[in-house]
């Protein structure tokens, strides 16, 4: 879809009404009604010159270069903001149009500094395309008058600068603030000739309410707005097109190069995901990637508190085969495993549970997504059939209600939080569930029509209030359910939700949410014409994750928002490629394609493939992988891409297992926090490094592109391959379409998939695809569920075993931020620290004041499981009894408080509720000291420097 004007003109519909005949420069066009002049030229290859108009923004008119001349009218009219007529007879090209393009060109020019050789944009300026386009030669104003040429530069943001005195005011900085990014944040300040941009209220940009997505900056056409990088390297020579390794949304971006150099990273307009679009992090945080603190050359030691020994990539391969030989002979081959990241590629994720299921012999594989997503797959399984979200990012724009439990999309996925947003600022109905007040309950253009600020732990609840309205005032769908999904298994549920136990009055003592809110949200979503729900780690990452995912897709099918666009359940996947290690086969019970170890058909298929025999009953888990190092049963570990210490809950039991453990073994970039109890250590490759696929939330198959050598000699699969080979087991893929032609022969929604195909297709394929929908499939359950019929389960509420006490009164809760990712390995390393650079605690003003806490004070927070200390924000985003944080940075220790409280039938840890107790100290935890002084004796990782050449562009 093309986005000026707003028309989608790629295929003309079929009716002839619906088109316009015209005559643009003696040519005979038919394009459809309500195209703009201008778009209905350059379909038939006649450009108009422009600088205000750009496809990626509404038509605004404001640089009077596309003034063209139509018959029968006076004047000369945009023709970026004209529609066509029929009949209309248009000339783009008269001599009286050159002059005024001349004119309107030379007074630009009259204003902007003559240093075009210099100009960090030469080569790449509209201006300069444009002021050749119309025949500019010479400029007749001099510069002795007013003028902008001794504007300051701001250079406050560290990505980006902005040079007013090359601004000419064109407004598409400005435009693409509100309506790509949604954001708001750039005006024009003041009128006439002193008019300008404006960060904020006249504010330099780092301390305005810009999110340095870059929009502005792809926006402009001259150099009013650079990235350092370009301002320091000059333009690249040469570009690939590859998918960004931050969240679950997946953006394309085109990686421009000089050499083996990244000079910038600019969103990809055919990206299937965001359509040209990207945040901080993808746009400008790469600079990880040539970070000091890489690690590029593999290590080994007998014991954690030996120094590490560099030793080459044949020593560091054989001594971690031996190692894994020497436990399976001593323990019994179920005594290792391994873990797939899914930070990794889908052919990387899918060779590490080979290894693991044909060299190790043993099921003991799991994955990061099991601390996420897991309760996702086993809900929309036994639901609906499929383990994965319904829908395309793009669907949401056809949403007239949209449901947000759980999730806060701006901070999380941002890229497609702006389309979203441009949603909602059309009119679709906004309903939030989170126990804060996020930005989608409140930002510039945007307010929630009902915000349920419910108690963290309430999610069941929650849902099951809805349910009973729905159901109680006969708001459901029979229709849709009769024909698609088990009517008996409805009628069960229908009468469970519908009990008093289940209205919303009886469960307010519980949720905290006024009956009236939610009878009012539950009208609201019931009654629209197309509602959409979109959930996060705050539904999944609780004691009752899987039963409130099994409760909103009961929401979904009791409504009969399933099976079109602008309907759907739809899970943020928080990683960039977590529905792919789910889809690769990286849990310990199933094979890749969701197909289990007990089925003897599947596991003959892949014996037959890896020739080997396969175990029929499921491996360890994480958790029981760890119990079970402590018990003395499992003692090595392969993890790939992963940070356990960090990342997984109750981080004093994870390293108490890893220190029990004889082998670990530790692929990585950096020298991370689980590295520091590893035993070999074999250097990663980053995204920019490798080849291969991610998959993102919406189940989009993209590419990813190597644009630059492993730093270390070898991409993530290629040493997997090689310890694989050195266990005795052969692995001999040339390429990663190789281990992709694999994965597809053996998985029946891949069959359709290879590098060749995505190619095809436009860089991307949504699964399931096969010879039944060889395009991919955008929408799921459209004429069926996969299942067959939908199933409906009863959803009773339990609560959280994590409840306020005289000792514990307060819950603590986790989060995102939008400027840090994940653990914050990539992220610290990069200049986002500049926002956010450490975590805190958030509580309320009347916690805080009982508690006698100020803001930026040290609290201690204690659990059941640990303590630590954060500084404190005091905030009203938060409610009462509850206190938030973020768990980007490894000295917080976030996790050391969170407990082994997880899923019942998933076993995904409960992040998000934790019984804690807070009061003001004056020096860090016990377990921070220990960690300090364990740092003392390791080579402790730097986390905000950049390498030299990045760090120059910025000053």
């Amino acid at each position: 879809m093309n986005l000026l004007n707003g028309i989608d003109y790629g295929t003309p519909k079929s009716d002839s009404t619906d088109l316009v005949t015209l005559e643009i420069d003696g040519v005979t066009v038919t394009v459809p009604r309500g195209t703009s002049v201008m778009r209905a030229a350059a379909e038939f290859g006649i450009n108009v010159p422009k600088l205000c108009a750009t496809d990626s923004l509404e038509a605004f008119g404001s640089c009077r270069l596309c003034l063209v001349e139509i018959e029968g009218r006076r004047g000369y009219p945009a023709s970026c903001t004209t529609p066509v007529d029929p009949g209309m007879k248009v000339k783009t090209q008269t001599p009286k149009l050159a002059d005024i393009r001349r004119g309107v060109m030379e007074l630009y020019i009259s204003d902007h500094p003559l240093d075009c050789l210099t100009c960090p944009t030469n080569g790449n300026c509209e201006l300069q395309d444009m002021a050749g386009v119309v025949g500019l030669r010479e400029v007749r104003y001099g510069y002795d008058g007013n003028n902008h040429l001794r504007l300051e530069k701001d250079e406050s943001n560290p990505y980006f600068t902005y040079d007013a005195s090359k601004c000419i005011v064109c407004n598409r900085c400005v435009r693409a603030c509100e309506e790509t990014q949604g954001t708001f944040a750039l005006t024009i300040d003041s009128r006439g000739f002193e008019s300008r941009v404006s960060a904020g209220q006249m504010e330099d940009f780092i301390d305005s309410e810009c999110v340095s997505c870059g929009a502005c900056v792809d926006a402009c056409p001259t150099a009013t707005l650079t990235e350092k990088t370009v301002i320091m390297l000059g333009q690249g020579e040469h570009s690939k097109v590859t998918t960004c390794a931050y969240c679950g949304v997946g953006c394309s971006f085109k990686a421009e190069m000089k050499g083996n150099e990244v000079v910038r990273m600019v969103p990809n307009e055919n990206g299937g995901a965001n359509h040209g679009h990207a945040c901080v992090k993808g746009r400008f945080a790469w600079g990880y990637a040539t970070h000091k603190d890489r690690m590029l050359k593999p290590m080994i030691r007998s014991k954690i508190t030996d120094p590490w020994k560099e030793v080459s990539w044949e020593e560091a391969i054989n001594y971690a085969a031996s190692e894994i030989k020497r436990i399976q002979a001593k323990y019994g081959k179920d005594s290792v495993g391994g873990l797939v990241s899914s930070r990794c590629t889908n052919e990387e994720g899918y060779l590490v549970q080979k290894l693991v299921r044909a060299a190790f012999g043993n099921n003991n594989v799991d994955t990061c997504a099991r601390v996420c997503h897991s309760p996702t797959g086993y809900g929309l399984k036994v639901t609906m059939g499929e383990s994965a979200g319904t829908q395309t990012f793009d669907s949401v724009m056809k949403s007239d209600c949209i449901l947000i439990i759980g999730a806060n999309p701006a901070a999380g996925h941002p890229v497609f939080a702006s389309i979203m947003k441009r949603r909602l600022r059309q009119g679709a109905k906004l309903i939030v569930v989170d126990p804060r007040t996020t930005e989608m309950v409140k930002s510039p253009h945007i307010q929630a029509d009902y915000h349920l600020k419910l108690k963290p732990g309430a999610n069941v609840a929650i849902v099951n209030a809805l349910a009973h309205v729905i159901i109680t005032e006969n708001l459901h769908k029979p229709d849709f359910i009769k024909e698609r999904c088990e009517v008996a298994s409805f009628e069960e549920w229908a009468e469970f939700v519908a009990l008093e136990e289940n209205s919303p009055e009886a469960l307010e003592p519980f949720t905290g949410v006024p009956a009236a809110d939610i009878r009012g949200a539950a009208r609201m979503f019931a009654t629209a014409n197309n509602s959409a729900i979109y959930y996060g780690l705050g539904v999944t990452e609780h004691a009752q994750g899987s039963t409130t995912v099994i409760g909103i897709a009961n929401l979904a099918m009791a409504t009969g928002n399933v099976g079109r666009e602008g309907v759907g359940v739809n899970p943020l996947r928080g990683q960039n490629n977590v529905q792919g290690s789910c889809d690769m086969g990286s849990f310990p019970h199933e094979l890749p394609g969701y197909r289990h170890v007990s089925d003897s058909v599947a596991r003959a298929e892949f014996e037959a493939v890896w020739n080997c025999k396969l175990e029929s009953e499921p491996g360890l888990r994480i958790p029981n992988m760890f119990d079970a190092a402590l018990e003395g049963t499992f003692l090595g570990l392969y993890c790939e891409g992963e940070d356990v210490v960090q990342s997984d809950p109750n981080t004093q039991h994870v390293t108490a297992a890893l220190e029990a453990m004889e082998c670990v073994i530790v692929q990585d970039i950096f020298l991370n926090e689980t590295a520091k109890y590893a035993h070999v250590f074999l250097p990663g490759a980053s995204f920019l490094e490798k080849d291969g696929t991610f998959t993102n939330a919406e189940r989009r198959i993209s590419r990813v592109r190597k644009v630059m050598p492993p730093k270390a000699g070898y991409a993530d699969w290629e040493v997997t391959q090689m310890l694989s080979n050195a266990l005795g087991y052969p692995m001999n893929y040339k390429h990663p379409r190789e281990i992709m032609d694999e994965i597809a022969a053996l998985t029946p929604t891949f069959t359709g998939v290879s590098f060749k195909r995505i190619d095809e297709l436009g860089g991307s394929i949504q699964w399931p695809c096969n010879d039944e929908a060889p395009e991919g499939t955008p929408t799921m359950h459209i004429d069926a569920f996969v299942r067959g019929k939908g199933r409906f389960i009863n959803t009773k509420f339990y609560g959280s075993g994590e409840r306020p006490s005289k000792e514990f009164p307060f819950i603590l809760t986790t989060g995102r931020i939008l400027s840090q990712y994940n653990v914050g390995a990539q992220t610290r390393r990069t200049f986002n620290n500049m926002w956010h650079s450490e975590d805190r605690l958030e509580i309320h003003p009347d916690d805080a004041a009982e508690k006698g806490i100020k803001q930026n004070d040290w609290v201690g927070i204690k659990s059941s499981a640990g303590e630590t200390v954060l500084r404190a924000d005091i905030t009203e985003r938060i409610q009462p009894g509850v206190v938030y944080t973020t768990f980007h940075f490894p000295e917080s220790g976030a996790n050391v408080i969170t407990t082994n409280s997880s899923d019942w039938a998933t076993n995904c840890p409960e992040y998000k509720v934790t019984a804690v107790q807070i009061t003001p100290v004056d020096q860090p935890s016990e377990w921070q000291r220990t960690y300090n002084r364990f740092n003392t004796q390791q080579e402790r990782f730097a986390t905000t420097e950049m390498v030299p050449r990045e760090a120059a562009a910025t000053k």
